[in-house]
């Protein structure tokens, strides 16, 4: 059976969507921006235009948002420790930030918490499709592929065709590698 499915998805593949924007849960299709935050920082600080220096990273400081790109920026630099000192400063009831959580534990080799956090991120937003979509990318690793299908499909009916998040996990199911971007 997952066979069949798996070829259903290389087929799909083959009408490759263009890649656009992930909906729901932040993220895109292009790698975060490098800026002076993992150019010149160390130690999880994040760089603060304004001050023009690393400063540790704080609500009072930054806004969600600014927060949030950093995060980002330091997760895709490698920098997983880092990315969680700055989501320990932020919203934890925000799904972009339980997904991150999920994705910078992953990325450390910690599976079952990585989809702890995906699955809280996707609780509280069924919508989330960058949280399925990274989830789903976990499952492929582990060989897991009945539940990745299952969480490609979730996308789809919740309109992410197309998305960065969908393709990336529609290629992740046909080739077996997963990545960042």
């Amino acid at each position: 059976m997952r066979l069949i499915l798996a070829s259903v998805i290389a087929i799909q593949a083959l009408t490759f969507a263009p890649m656009v924007h992930a909906a729901g849960g932040g993220g895109g299709s292009t790698p975060p921006k490098t800026t002076n935050t993992t150019k010149k920082c160390l130690f999880g600080r994040v760089y603060d235009e304004a001050a023009g220096k690393c400063v540790k990273p704080s609500n009072t400081n930054f806004t969600q948002d600014q927060l949030y790109h950093a995060v980002r920026e330091l997760a895709y630099d490698g920098q997983f420790k880092n990315a969680q000192g700055v989501l320990r400063v932020m919203d934890q009831n925000d799904d972009r930030v339980l997904t991150y959580w999920g994705f910078t534990y992953r990325k450390m080799g910690k599976l079952e918490l990585a989809n702890l956090f995906y699955e809280v991120a996707i609780n509280a937003n069924p919508d989330n499709i960058l949280a399925r979509s990274y989830m789903a990318q976990g499952f492929v690793a582990e060989g897991k592929t009945d539940l990745a299908i299952a969480q490609w499909r979730e996308i789809k009916a919740r309109g992410g065709e197309g998305t960065w998040a969908e393709v990336s996990l529609r290629e992740a199911i046909r080739t077996g590698l997963t990545y960042n971007y």
